[in-house]
């Protein structure tokens, strides 16, 4: 007898959407069967037309702790992240105190996050002046990459590699195969903005200065071997030459966000730095063109880069304030919002933000729902519609540009290995590590 059995009108599986019964044993999935099959279980569930997605990896999240957990901390991130479908995420090396690049930090890291974790979680590393020798020992224990910055960061602690310093870093990772993930915008190309306004912020990051990147970031995976993956791509002008580099073989991809698929430009209030993010959200027109970057899989990832602060650093200056999006529990009810709009269908979203990040950070057991996977998924209604509030988040700061947006899809329950979570009761997500199941 299985411990659980899931049926759905809408089971969003890797061959499409249809009706199924997905039967769970031990956490993991055992079986995906017809929707009216009989199947012992323990317990079952019949959520008729609402779907059944796989639960989303989110590979982008900043949450923090230590150091800046009144920013965001891992109790506040997991329970965001279970409201809104996502049943892993790996945590970006900076903004922590201290920064993840070397052992010590890592361990650091995980003492934080210990019996705070609503969902399961790994860890990327960091890739910062001087710390190469440090790279091997974090792959070996266990990090999913290295993030690098080709601009500066935000944080001090967390400098950006120069071109010269990335050539050795990358060859180090070639080396044991591991992964770099950059944030590619050129700092040649990079300026200061002229005034408070959006305008003038957005004027100082052109998408020049990603295509420029993005550009130098090819040449040198070129020249080393070295698995790439180009963070946060807002700006069009970077899928020519992506394309380029992926028909002729050079091991780089791309991923893009909720906010530059959802917002744009042109409907940025006066003054509203919740949507001020680096690099910025652009046009409308140049948002239809990364929906094209996404449907001919150029882009083959949308993950949230959720970069929260306190309200009180995002100053109505856009020169001025803190450059983050916190999105983490609307990602998929964004994206679905959007994505229903322009035709595409909900495997096409579970593709982008769960198998995509899944099948990126090499997590095993993760992405689908296939028998031998973790049973992690979600009741999500397609249908229904709901208006942001802020405040009722479970984000630690209530800042998102969302607030107030009328928004389409609802998450009902998400199971993480079959259990369903009580983001009230004790966290039994897990720390997940590369090359483990």
């Amino acid at each position: 007898m299985d411990d659980l059995v899931i049926r759905s009108r809408r089971v969003v599986t890797p061959d499409g959407v249809r009706a199924a019964a997905v039967a769970v044993q031990d956490g993991t999935i055992t079986a995906l069967l017809p929707y009216d099959a009989p199947r012992p279980a323990a317990r079952e569930h019949d959520l008729g037309p609402v779907a059944l997605l796989p639960g989303l990896v989110d590979t982008h999240v900043h949450v923090n702790e230590p150091g800046r957990t009144h920013w965001e901390g891992f109790a506040s991130a997991t329970r965001a992240a279970a409201a809104g479908g996502v049943t892993t995420i790996v945590d970006m090396p900076l903004n922590s105190l201290p920064p993840t690049v070397t052992p010590d930090a890592l361990n650091a890291k995980k003492a934080a996050a210990t019996g705070q974790c609503h969902v399961d979680v790994g860890f990327w590393g960091g890739a910062v002046p001087g710390n190469v020798k440090e790279l091997r020992p974090l792959h070996e224990r266990g990090v999913f990459g290295f993030k690098c910055f080709l601009s500066p960061s935000g944080v001090e602690e967390f400098p950006p590699l120069s071109l010269e310093e990335v050539r050795p870093a990358l060859a180090e990772i070639a080396a044991f195969d591991g992964l770099m993930i950059v944030h590619a915008e050129d700092p040649a190309l990079l300026a200061e903005p002229t005034g408070p306004t959006y305008p003038e912020f957005l004027d100082s990051r052109p998408g020049s200065a990603e295509r420029s990147a993005v550009e130098h970031v090819i040449r040198l995976a070129r020249e080393t071997g070295a698995r790439v993956h180009i963070l946060h791509v807002s700006s069009a002008a970077c899928l020519g030459p992506l394309r380029e580099a992926q028909a002729a073989g050079i091991p780089i991809t791309a991923e893009t966000c909720p906010h530059y698929l959802t917002l744009a430009a042109e409907q940025v209030p006066a003054g509203a730095t919740a949507y001020k993010c680096c690099p910025p959200i652009r046009s409308a027109a140049n948002r239809d063109l990364l929906w094209q970057g996404l449907a001919d899989a150029t882009l083959t990832c949308v993950v949230s880069d959720h970069s929260p602060s306190p309200a009180d650093l995002k100053v109505p200056d856009f020169a001025a304030a803190w450059g983050g999006i916190a999105s983490l529990q609307l990602g998929l009810t964004a994206v679905w919002t959007e994505a229903s709009r322009r035709g595409h269908d909900l495997a096409d979203v579970a593709r982008w933000m769960a198998e995509g990040p899944a099948r990126l950070a090499r997590i095993s057991g993760k992405g689908t729902i296939a028998p031998g996977n973790d049973a992690d998924l979600v009741a999500f209604d397609p249908e229904a519609a709901h208006v942001v509030d802020a405040h009722a988040l479970h984000h630690k700061n209530p800042v998102t540009p969302y607030h107030g947006l009328a928004l389409k899809g609802v998450v009902r329950t998400t199971w993480l290995r079959g259990r369903p979570i009580d983001v009230t009761a004790r966290p039994y997500g897990t720390f997940l590590q590369l090359g483990a199941h």
